[in-house]
């Protein structure tokens, strides 16, 4: 399949189909040179020999790459990307944790993600904590931006961009079918047919993800889930007098159930069974709808073109969850019973969560939450390209605007149970609602960039503005006085220059300032997190062999951090509350090498391997009460943040059949920093994981694959949040078949 990705991530989508509309018979010679300019003039990366010129970091994940190893879950894919750090939660991502560059990871909340060009997260300025992501099974490529080359992708700009490309609509009949089975109670169905007749084109995508679990829950029942998403796309082509124009409509919808727990394990209990899930945590489930609607259009021709997209977001959810013990003459955190089982007091707490003992007093009653959210994102963006010549020089001018509107309604309860006989019984007492408020925003945001071109030299000149209002009010009975009205504001500029020594080698160099807006709940005194960050990189391609090194400095003024349930275990009343540190500087090296070995006439040999290696302090000393934090002496390094990471990527490939291994090392990381708090010095493990995937064509009749995550089935301890220990992935293993058409 051919596919272009855009310059622009809010063209990317429309690339794709504008490739299927040149193609189109009855429109002129003009039309079809207009249309091939421009794929020519956005393409940033792509698979050719030709050397990448973009003055920044920028990785692309194709569709090859995406099928070769048929992974589910968006962290084993990025693991490929340098410059990401990663904290896995549940072993399938199903609610991932992402940053770039030491940047917090927890849910994703300090990137930019987006699909199709648009942002894609709940609420990406009230609330931007992912616990929606989209499903990986639906994506032809993801793009990774960092440094400048994801300035103008906001609101989030510290750490960069992540945008996720779904299937276009074909330029001719087009379809395929997608079955697999394997361990776990592990099943996949996924198809899609698309078309385009004359000036018309649809598609229809529908996958369905399901698993029983790999952990083995304490009296028995299921640890997975099930997922489904469907997807439709309709455009039709105006193109006339010279001019490409395409509408677009696409809708979807997506929905999960899973059996999923913040409740983990004392170290003692994961070195006897790591999958092991306490019977305290019978009850957990996420359940979650999402819908989206978006409209596109296109309009260019070989000197300008401009894409605007309106859409609109809707995600609701219930997640209902062990939260802790009831409060009383004595108390304890889950967090503090888990690091500390045997204490005198603890061991009581340890037993019932466990089932072996029955809850006895008012305080042993067992408290389960439902986060009930419900969310709408909605906007219209809208983009220009221009090329121009200006005192002798040609630019490349790149603009853009956006109205975006998100909401937040938060509906938490809590109810009470007892443990007995291993099993949760309702005490009989009424659900409690613990949190009623709304938080909503507002927001303008412009950028501008002009791309500069003399001789071998390519330097780019950016801003971006960032305007909004954001509101919070406290909605529980007799609170609604309780309200906060917020008005922001700032720019945000970039430089960045990319030089050309020869047809396959270059370097380049930028600079650009980061920023983090607080939430709208958060008081004035709660400051931004903004951040200065620097690269210099080199870039080489050739003959089938690639290399790009990248060192990266980002200097932090202030860093800002929020308290909730995922990241920092029970916050009590400070659930959702943010915590500035201070300064701080993340630094490192990013490396990406390829090559690909013609061994003879048969048998290719591709060998990829991609290496980050990270360095963070705090750069002051301060006291916090943020759970991650305590006391912190200058020089302290931030959590959650691998001294080394290492993917090593090794395959076979002849004209049938292809086998592909991937071996990956991740250091082990501080579960907190400082002294003085729960957790401090405690290290997340080191680990190393081998996947390992092939896939044979029987010719007319489609292809068998064999997938093996895990090889070696070893699982270490990858993080101890929410509550206690929590392994990776176990073993899974699945045989699938495809079949194209």
């Amino acid at each position: 399949m051919n596919y272009k990705l855009s310059k622009s991530l809010l063209a990317l989508a429309i690339a794709g189909v504008c490739n299927g509309a040149i193609a189109e018979d009855n429109l002129d010679s003009d039309i079809d040179t207009a249309n091939k300019e421009y794929l020519e003039r956005i393409q940033i990366i792509g698979h050719d020999e030709k050397l990448r010129t973009e003055s920044g970091s920028a990785t692309l994940i194709g569709e090859a790459e995406l099928e070769k190893f048929k992974f589910d879950d968006i962290n084993r894919v990025l693991y490929n990307v340098p410059g990401v750090n990663i904290r896995e939660e549940d072993g399938f991502g199903l609610r991932p944790n992402i940053g770039f560059r030491g940047a917090t990871p927890e849910r994703s909340k300090k990137i930019t993600v987006m699909e199709d060009g648009v942002l894609i997260g709940p609420a990406p300025y009230s609330a931007p904590a992912a616990y929606y992501f989209p499903m990986m099974n639906k994506m032809t490529a993801l793009e990774v931006f960092k440094g400048p080359a994801a300035i103008k992708y906001g609101p989030n700009t510290v750490a960069g961009a992540l945008n996720m490309t779904t299937r276009h609509i074909p330029d001719g009949s087009e379809g395929e079918v997608d079955f697999s089975l394997g361990s776990n109670g592990y099943q996949k169905a996924k198809g899609y047919y698309g078309n385009t007749n004359g000036r018309f084109g649809y598609l229809v995508e529908v996958v369905h993800l399901q698993s029983d679990g790999f952990k083995e829950l304490d009296g028995g029942g299921d640890t997975g889930f099930d997922k489904n998403d469907v997807m439709t796309k309709f455009n039709y082509d105006l193109s006339n007098n010279g001019y490409s124009q395409l509408v677009e409509l696409k809708w979807s919808y997506a929905d999960e159930i899973s059996d999923e727990t913040y409740l983990g394990l004392t170290d003692e209990d994961f070195q006897q069974n790591a999958n092991r899930r306490y019977a305290a945590s019978q009850l957990d489930k996420m359940d979650w709808q999402h819908q989206q609607v978006q409209l596109t259009h296109f309009i260019g021709n070989e000197r300008f073109d401009v894409t605007t997209r309106i859409y609109r977001n809707d995600f609701k959810r219930s997640w209902y969850k062990i939260n802790g013990f009831k409060n009383g003459l004595v108390h304890r955190d889950l967090q503090e019973i888990l690091a500390n089982p045997d204490d005198e007091i603890n061991t009581d707490f340890y037993q019932i969560l466990t089932g072996v003992r029955d809850s006895e007093k008012e305080y042993q009653k067992i408290i389960l939450g439902d986060n009930n959210r419900k969310y709408y994102s909605q906007g219209i963006q809208s983009e220009l390209y221009l090329d121009y010549d200006f005192l002798g020089l040609v630019h490349e001018f790149n603009a853009g605007v956006r109205f975006h509107q998100d909401q937040i309604k938060r509906r938490h309860t809590e109810d009470a149970y007892l443990m007995e006989s291993a099993e949760l019984r309702s005490d009989g007492s009424e659900t409690i609602a613990t949190t009623t408020n709304l938080e909503k925003t507002d927001a303008w945001s412009v950028f501008i960039k002009d791309k500069i071109f003399y001789h071998d030299l390519e330097m780019t000149l950016g801003v971006r503005g960032e305007f909004f209002q954001s509101k919070y009010q406290n909605q529980a009975p007799g609170q609604q006085d309780d309200w906060l009205e917020k008005h922001s504001k700032i720019w945000l500029p970039s430089f960045s220059a990319f030089y050309k020594f020869s047809d396959k080698a270059g370097m380049f160099f930028g600079v650009h300032e980061g920023f983090i807006p607080t939430s709208p709940k958060e008081h004035p005194v709660v400051e931004i997190e903004n951040s200065v960050n620097y690269e210099l990189g080199a870039r080489y391609k050739d003959n089938g062999t690639q290399a790009e090194a990248v060192v990266f400095y980002n200097n932090i003024k202030n860093l800002k951090e929020s308290c909730s349930f995922s990241a920092a275990a029970s916050c009590g009343d400070n659930l959702d509350a943010e915590y500035n540190s201070g300064k701080a500087v993340v630094y490192g090296l990013e490396l990406t090498l390829g090559h690909s070995f013609a061994l003879n006439s048969l048998f290719d040999m591709p060998v990829s391997l991609t290496y980050t290696h990270t360095q963070s302090e705090f750069s002051s000393a301060f006291t916090s009460d943020f759970p991650m934090w305590g006391i912190i002496e200058k020089g302290d390094n931030l959590p959650y943040q691998p001294e080394n990471q290492l993917s090593l990527n090794l395959g076979l490939a002849a004209s049938a059949w292809q086998v592909s291994v991937t071996v990956r090392y991740v250091d082990d990381m501080l579960e907190a920093s400082g002294d003085d708090v729960l957790l401090s010095d405690v290290m997340a493990e080191a680990h190393t994981v081998i996947d390992v995937s092939a896939s044979y064509e029987i010719g007319d009749y489609g292809s068998l694959y064999l997938k093996i995550d895990n090889l070696m089935d070893e699982q270490e301890v990858i993080s101890r949040r929410p509550y206690g220990a929590r392994p990776g992935k176990a073993q899974q293993a699945f045989i699938g078949y495809q079949y194209s058409f």
